[in-house]
């Protein structure tokens, strides 16, 4: 059964997400990637080296031919920020699917949704198609779906958290409310968390720190591809009801 998954114009069979910050090295980063079956990976603009041949490359160990590449806005507090930084990715390699991500509190790296929301229009009308970080809010969803964005990547919990998601009720809101692909970003901490996104039936999971914190990264990356991949299927599946007593299994008749 073909459960293919559409963002923006183009098709995707993992619905796993990848970051490739944090890792020790690109060798690792690569590694964990080709564990997790991931065929999108987010790279963060302003950290990592895509353009300066004299340092490592990230393409040197991500072809991007064959995965593709996310940038995105991380690190960014203002919407000029985010703006300057995806234009310069555009520049850099052409890219037009992005994930905008603009910060309002160093502390908590909540969202700044103001600010989010006007970049969003600003590089909706500019082209660009847009997959946004956003807090757990399914009237901002709903704005964001408005104004042009592709995806709406709702937090689980505070970025690099790992506290597993943490309002499921929003969560099941936002997907009834949406039309857009909802993908769950930050806040994941274990294969098990991937799984509860899935079944509340989001497309699919962005994960970074859960895998490259891990004491064995290249493992969690493969535990985190059969997570969502279950989830899915217990998704697709369709749940028992729940009910407050017990309730036989076998038939009542024909007993000895």
């Amino acid at each position: 059964m073909d459960d293919s998954f559409k963002i923006s114009e183009k098709r995707f069979q993992s619905r796993l997400i990848v970051g490739t910050g944090k890792y020790k090295n690109f060798r690792e980063c690569s590694k964990a990637i080709k564990a997790s079956g991931a065929q999108i990976v987010t790279v963060a603009v302003r950290r990592v080296n895509i353009s300066d041949k004299k340092k490592p490359l990230l393409m040197d160990y991500i072809d991007p031919k064959k995965i593709t590449y996310l940038p995105n806005t991380a690190g960014c507090f203002t919407s000029n920020e985010a703006l300057r930084t995806l234009r310069l990715a555009r520049e850099i390699g052409g890219w037009k699917l992005v994930k905008l991500e603009v910060l309002g509190d160093k502390k908590t790296l909540f969202p700044d949704m103001i600010e989010t929301l006007k970049s969003t229009e600003i590089l909706t009308k500019e082209g660009f198609k847009v997959m946004v970080y956003c807090s757990d809010d399914p009237l901002m969803a709903k704005r964001l779906e408005n104004v042009g964005a592709v995806a709406i990547m709702p937090l689980a919990a505070p970025i690099g958290s790992g506290l597993g998601i943490l309002n499921e009720v929003n969560i099941k809101i936002m997907r009834e409310k949406t039309k857009l692909p909802l993908i769950i970003d930050a806040g994941l901490g274990q294969a098990s968390d991937a799984s509860i996104a899935m079944e509340l039936g989001c497309d699919g999971v962005l994960i970074n720190t859960a895998i490259a914190m891990a004491k064995n990264p290249i493992q969690m990356a493969e535990a985190m591809k059969y997570s969502v991949i279950a989830g899915r299927k217990s998704y697709l599946s369709g749940r028992i009801k729940k009910i407050l007593y017990g309730k036989a299994s076998s038939p009542k008749k024909g007993l000895i």
